[in-house]
């Protein structure tokens, strides 16, 4: 199989870093995002700073950063083959408290930074005949937690869903694939060092790793029969909970 180039966002740590890595030892191009400069720059110098790797800072909210990173791409490797939108941010507050300005923080990062930079692909996709996006979504999309009050950022991953879908059904004669990675509670620095406290949640009773969503990312991009899919990797979350 001959190397494919990579988008990766949200790629200086956690998820995106291990997806990154990933592609990258499967001897892939990668082209990583930050919003972030100094972030991004120590994460390419950790994934080994080599030829097949390239960065390019900025905030997905702003349309123009994906119209970057697919330039980059066509310019570093010459193609644009898999766009994995994983930038996102992610916190908790009742609903009555959420203001304008804090949704719009959730709908810009994570809606709109998915929409924008799936935009910016497709026209090299369609030129290709062949591509790829996913979307990293959450399970909590349905299946909701009354202790975690997060309407802002499920109300985005929600979008990012149905996103999924619409576009899976509109590019398919394209031969163009989305899909969405619905994940359960992964260890990563955002959720600090109290993330194994909701290992409960899930039927293994246990939180789930960066790089087993960076295993089934990988499995869905090469996999040519998949879109329109939500593929959970939650440990079970959304069929149950181990909670006694």
């Amino acid at each position: 199989m001959s190397p494919q180039t990579v988008i990766v966002t949200g790629a200086s740590s956690g998820i995106g870093k291990e997806i990154a890595r990933y592609f990258l030892e499967k001897g892939d191009n990668v082209v990583i995002n930050s919003a972030t400069a100094a972030r991004l720059e120590e994460a390419f110098r950790e994934l080994g700073a080599g030829p097949n790797l390239a960065r390019v800072a900025g905030n997905v909210g702003d349309k123009k950063t994906g119209e970057r990173l697919v330039q980059t791409a066509l310019d570093t490797f010459g193609s644009a083959d898999v766009l994995i939108n994983n930038a996102g941010i992610y916190e908790t507050r009742p609903f009555l408290e959420v203001d304008e300005a804090y949704l719009d923080r959730f709908l810009g990062t994570n809606l709109k930074g998915t929409f924008f930079t799936t935009q910016a692909v497709i026209p090299q996709m369609r030129k290709q005949r062949d591509g790829v996006v996913i979307n990293i979504g959450t399970t909590l999309v349905d299946h909701a937690l009354g202790g975690g009050p997060s309407t802002a950022p499920i109300a985005s991953k929600g979008g990012i869903h149905a996103l999924t879908l619409q576009l899976a059904a509109e590019f398919g004669k394209d031969n163009i694939r989305f899909n969405t990675i619905a994940a359960g509670q992964i260890r990563t620095p955002m959720h600090g060092g109290e993330a194994d406290q909701g290992a409960g949640l899930h039927l293994l009773n246990r939180i789930g790793e960066a790089e087993e969503v960076a295993h089934m990312v990988y499995a869905i991009a090469k996999n040519k029969f998949v879109t329109g899919a939500i593929i959970p990797v939650d440990g079970g979350m959304g069929a149950g909970h181990h909670l006694n």
